[in-house]
């Protein structure tokens, strides 16, 4: 029987090399369930999470003792009031439904069902844009430039993530660099295909002669290479 090569492996996540550890992130970042009216808080403290890019904010709602974590908008410091819900301020940081969010605005942590907690556009630096607004749909440009219609009663916080200068700053060691990939479950060093053995991967061991084309029916991890590629090679005048 033969064994499975790293990119099964890496799908798979079972093993502790490819496994994501979940004692790395702070808590579950999640906007609170929906409710009439707004809820208003105060930003108590500004949290940095391992397991994430950007850093988070802990806020303490009024009348309440729950307290609720919430990725961090750009500009945001301890002691800011926080609104979550329809009728809130149009602010940095405040928690609105789309519908009421006008075109131009940028968005981040925008959920896709109402009351899931928020899914989208979550790391350092991002920002989706609120293009148009409809009856029954909203349509947002996310980063990658594509566009989507959601429900218009889906949350979005104002602003751009927080920690958008993290790229720029150097790892300077190769041991920061692992540490931070450690954190996310995310192999490094990445050996090169060629210079692995044929068990680890398609390219791997003598395989000369061998194409890196592959069907877009092949079972998954097997997909290496160019897959379903219609041509390949320099392209001839």
């Amino acid at each position: 029987m033969g064994t499975r090569i790293i990119a099964q492996r890496r799908g798979r996540g079972v093993s502790k090399t490819y496994l994501v550890p979940s004692f790395n992130y702070v808590a579950d970042v999640k906007y609170p369930p929906l409710q009439k009216g707004n809820l208003k808080g105060k930003i108590i403290d500004i949290v940095d999470d391992p397991g994430r890019t950007a850093p988070l904010a802990l806020v303490k709602f009024d009348g309440t003792s729950e307290k609720w974590y919430f990725i961090a908008s750009e500009g945001v410091k301890t002691g800011d009031v926080v609104e979550v819900g329809e009728g809130a301020q149009l602010k940095i940081g405040n928690v609105l439904p789309l519908k009421d969010i006008p075109e131009g605005t940028p968005v981040f942590n925008i959920e896709v069902v109402p009351g899931d907690g928020g899914k989208l556009v979550r790391a350092s630096g991002g920002y989706a844009i609120v293009l148009s607004r409809d009856v029954d749909k909203v349509t947002v440009q996310f980063p990658s430039r594509k566009t989507k219609g959601l429900n218009p009663n889906c949350r979005a916080t104002i602003g751009i993530v927080a920690g958008g200068e993290r790229p720029k700053k150097p790892f300077v060691k190769a041991g920061n660099k692992w540490h931070a990939m450690h954190a996310r479950g995310k192999k490094y060093p990445r050996t090169r295909a060629k210079a692995m053995n044929a068990c680890d991967h398609k390219f791997g061991g003598k395989s000369f002669g061998v194409p890196k084309t592959v069907s877009r029916r092949a079972p998954p991890g097997r997909k290496v290479g160019s897959i379903a590629a219609r041509r390949t090679g320099r392209r001839k005048r």
